[in-house]
Formats: C-alpha cells, structure tokens, sequence
C-alpha cells in the first residue's frame, strides 16, 4: 500500500499522546510472546481460563497449561508455513480453542483475522481474500459453509471441536495436530511491538468492509489502559459474554486478563437464565456487555423479584463495563434502579483497538447517576491514559465545551491503518487525528476533566447489539426486489437491540402498498441477507429525501419508525 508522505505525517501525529510519541512505549513487554512467559512463569499454577460450552462441562486451564497449549499451537502454525507477517483466520463461535489460536498466532508475530460466522459466505470470501489468509482455523460446524471458498481460494484449512462429529475427509483435526507438536517454542527476536497482531473487518459506509490493522503494542497498550481505569490486577476475574470476533470480547475480556494477571471466565454466549449464577459462581468482578444485553437481562428479571434478590448476593462483584453501542439514560436507569449493579459506559472503535475513555469508577453515587442521566445522553466519560480525545468541526479545528462536532482520537491505541485502503487513511487522519465519524460534545467537571458525549453518527452505519451494518449493502438487495422503484435502510431506535434495521420503500407505478407486499420484501431479503442485517420493519414513502447531490437523508427519516422502538425483533 502506497501512502502520501502527508498521509504518513499525519499518521504519525495521531500515534502521539500527551506529547509522549509512538515509539516511547508505556509497556514493559517486547511483543505477545514475552507476555505469556511472564505470567506462565509468575502464576503457573492459577486459573487462567474457564470455558463455559453450551452443550459440555466447563474446561479449565491454568497459565502454565494454556502456555503448553499456544506455544504447541504456534509450532503447528510453523509447520504449516505461518511466520511472522503471516495472516491466519479463526472461523468459529467463543471456544477455548479460539484463545488459544490467538495467543499462538501473535507469540510467532502472525496476524489474526477474525470472521464473523454470521456473515454471508461472499462476505467470508472477501475478507478472507483480502487479508490474504494463508490458514483457517474452522470450527467443524462450519467447515461445510465455507468449503468452496477453501478450495477456491487455495487456503490452508484446519479443523477444532469436532464435539463428536465425524470429520471431512483429508481434513487435519486441530486437538490432533498439536499433540505432536513441541511444547518449547523458539522465540523469533523479530517479533516487537510494531508487529501486526489483529486485522478487524468493521463495515464502512460503502458497503466494503475496511480492515484495521492493530499491533502487538496496540493490544498491550489498551489492555494496560482499561485495567489501569478498572484496577484489574493479579488475582481478579473477568467474565466475557461477548463474541471475541469482536475487539471488545478481544480486548477487554481476553487481553486484559492476560495482561494484568487476572482470570477469564469465557461463555460461548450470553444466556440471561445463567448470567447471574455465573457471576457468583466464578467469583467474577467484571464483565463486559453492550447495551441489548442490558435491555434483555431488564426484559427477563424485571417481574422475578425472587431472582432480582438474589443478584444482590455478589460479594465480590464490581461493575459492568458497557459500550459499542448506544446506551440510553433511559436504560441505564432501569437496568441499575432493578439490580443495583453499576454500569460503567465507555466508548470506543475497533480503530482505537477497543475502549478510548471510560466514566470514573470511583464517583459518589450521585456524581455517577448525574453523569449517566442530567445531560440527555449517557456520558462515555473520560479520556483513558492511552490517548487522547477532543471534538472538532469539520476543517479539524477544536471546538469549546457544549459544541456538537466529530469525536476524534489520538494515541498509542490508534490502528496502523486501515489494510489496503489509501483513500480512507488519507480522510481519516487528514488532520493528524484518527476522525470517528460520532458526533458528541463534551463537558468539564469541576477539575477540569472533559466529559464526553456520543449523540449520533456523522457516519450513517447502523449499530445493532455492537455490530456494524453499512446501510448501502442493505440498499442494493432492496433495489433488486420486484415492484421495488427505490429502497434504503434506516437505522431506527430501538430499546432491544440499540438500533435495528428498517426500510423505506417507494414502489413502482402501479403496485399496492400492501401489508402483503411489506412481507414480499422482508421476505426478499431475508432470503440474501443474514437475519441481522435483514429489515425489521417496512414502511412505504412517495418520496425519499436526498441532499442536493443525490445523497439519500437517512437521518431525517428516522422518527418515521418511532412505533418500532419498543418490539423485539428476532
């Protein structure tokens, strides 16, 4: 990828923080690799990991057991071809065997490219094809979903979990693999903290997604800033609910604990029936969730007085951590007022690795309500110590407390770049920021320290449960529908999911604005789209706002489908 000499100027702005530059590095660990010696070598005997599976008992492993395992795992990525700059995909759900694929990748400097199993197979296709993957780690449930990519991509496949099913044929078994592998793995003094970790696909407003590229320090240095803000250290307990696919589960509930000594309690998914009881069962202090996990777990124990009482019975709970999606005071509200837990709200994008600022833990009650409810919009609090934020209008001048503009960022936490992708890197740090695309504003405390505030997106990508939808994409199937003259999807308030997916439908001359068109439409894209990216909802227009370009003017439509904010759509 062929960068300006501007572009590589203002890339380098946005890696300073507080006059600190990029490469005076605020972790003591060279790479990933000395990471995991460390904390084999200080805790080989405490828990790292415990792995709830939907369908088997739990699976544990201690720091020096799961060391065994990764560096097993990296001399099975060796075998195959994989060094460093090498880029592996792991296609699976939340599995033991996922972490361990992650720490093995970047303990040899190789970089992983998660995929969503969601997606569509051309998705898949692209994603893969674009990071240039060498091998895929699959878990066997999807090997079928994807075996025609395999083959024509020509890409190494191996598969985990076979849970009892009879593997495809000429097809390595992962858990077979490396039980004949070393357990002693050569460090490759190459390997530092510049090296590439973790590609993230995140969709752009073009329907494309854009990979972001983050470091081996990028990992390293959040994962020190949120268990610094969270006071996670040797000995803690972190629950992850959330799909590690995504940089939250990624950074904040596998990363972290590693790099701060604690233990993770890892779910393949969220359940409301065994949230709780994991909590108190596994002693965890903190875990992370999105703001649809609030709405369900409100939805599911608001009438249970019996079960609210026992969620009181967490001795040695802390605080929720909550962001990657639009959190309402109305929810906030709710959810502390029936369980009397703490949420901690934050923010952050994959392109700031994870969480860029968080509200204080450590505020009196009534500090922390007022900042969570007085101003309109929760606040996703204070700049961590990684970077640093600001809000600025659109020539990048900063703009003074209570001024809406664009949150932007700057720090060691900034991405390298986006893969592959000259166009978007020289917009997005045109000014030497990394430009979010959220609008906000910010206020000061009575210390000084800025508040800040999302209201909405400068950017009109959807968010629904944390994971971005580009609207363009869902356009392009409304457009091929029958009787359909134009179509674009909206994202619409919505107390389950944050936002979900409607669409506004001028149709052709002649065809009827019926309840059983609506249902021909959602039919039609159900059967081209994932269901989460699928509409919800179908409205009818005679005319679709755009600007004076030809812009579609998605935001100004928005409160067209207020009856919907309340329904939970599976």
């Amino acid at each position: 990828m062929i960068l300006s000499q501007n572009t590589i100027d203002n890339l380098q702005k946005a890696h300073v923080v507080n006059g600190i530059q990029p490469d005076q590095y605020l972790v003591k660990y060279r790479n990933i690799f000395e990471l995991v010696e460390y904390r084999a070598h200080l805790q080989p005997d405490e828990i790292f990991i415990t792995y709830y599976s939907d369908s088997f008992p739990k699976t544990s492993l201690t720091y020096s057991e799961f060391k065994e395992k990764v560096f097993r795992t990296s001399n099975l990525m060796k075998a195959h071809g994989i060094t460093q700059g090498s880029r592996i995909s792991t296609i699976s759900y939340n599995h033991i065997n996922t972490v361990i694929q992650y720490f093995a990748a970047w303990s040899i400097g190789a970089t992983v490219v998660p995929v969503n199993v969601s997606e569509e197979p051309d998705r898949i296709k692209y994603i893969l094809q674009s990071s240039g993957t060498k091998l895929a780690l699959v878990k066997r449930e999807y090997y079928e979903k994807i075996e025609k990519i395999a083959h024509e991509l020509a890409i190494d496949f191996i598969i985990h979990g076979n849970d009892g099913l009879e593997p495809a044929e000429g097809i390595k078994i992962f858990e077979d693999e490396i039980a004949k592998q070393s357990v002693v793995l050569e460090p490759d003094e190459s390997v530092n903290q510049e090296t590439e970790a973790l590609i993230v696909y995140t969709s752009g407003t073009t329907g494309l997604p854009k990979g972001v590229v983050l470091t081996q320090y990028n990992l390293m240095v959040d994962a020190d800033g949120i268990s610094k803000w969270h006071g996670i250290t040797k000995g803690n307990v972190m629950m992850c609910v959330l799909p590690i696919h995504h940089v939250n589960g990624t950074v904040v509930t596998i990363m972290t604990p590693m790099y701060s000594g604690a233990k993770l309690v890892l779910n393949q998914k969220f359940h409301t029936d065994t949230f709780f009881n994991r909590l108190r069962d596994e002693n965890v202090n903190i875990v992370s969730v999105v703001p649809t996990l609030l709405q369900f777990l409100c939805h599911d124990y608001e009438k249970e007085i019996d079960d609210i009482k026992q969620v009181s019975t967490l001795p040695a709970f802390r605080h929720i951590i909550c962001g990657a999606g639009p959190l309402t005071c109305e929810l906030v509200s709710k959810f502390e007022n029936i369980f009397g837990l703490k949420i901690v709200h934050g923010y952050g994008l994959s392109e700031t690795t994870c969480y860029s600022c968080f509200i204080p833990t450590e505020l009196s009650e009534a500090d922390h309500r007022r900042w969570l409810n007085d101003y309109g919009f929760p606040s996703i609090g204070i700049a961590i110590g990684p970077n640093e934020m600001d809000i600025h209008d659109d020539k990048g001048q900063s703009l003074p407390e209570d001024t809406r503009g664009e949150i932007v960022i700057r720090g060691h936490n900034v991405m390298k770049y986006y893969d592959e992708n000259t166009e978007a890197n020289d917009k997005t740090f045109e000014f030497g920021w990394f430009r979010s695309g959220d609008e906000g504003f910010y206020k000061c405390d009575d210390e000084g320290r800025k508040y800040f505030f999302i209201t909405g997106r400068l950017k009109e990508l959807i968010i629904r449960g944390g994971v971005n939808i580009a609207p363009l994409e869902i356009d392009e199937v409304l457009m091929s529908l029958p009787g359909v003259k134009a179509g674009i999807a909206v994202g619409f308030d919505n107390d389950w999911y944050g936002e979900d997916v409607g669409a506004l439908v001028e149709l052709t001359e002649g065809t009827e604005p019926t309840e059983d068109m609506k249902q021909e439409i959602l039919k039609g894209c159900r059967a081209k789209l994932p269901a989460y990216k699928s509409p919800k909802a179908v409205l009818f227009t005679d005319n679709i706002p755009v600007t004076s370009t030809g812009k579609y003017q998605r935001n100004k439509v928005k409160h067209l489908f207020a009856e919907f904010k309340t329904i939970q759509f599976k």
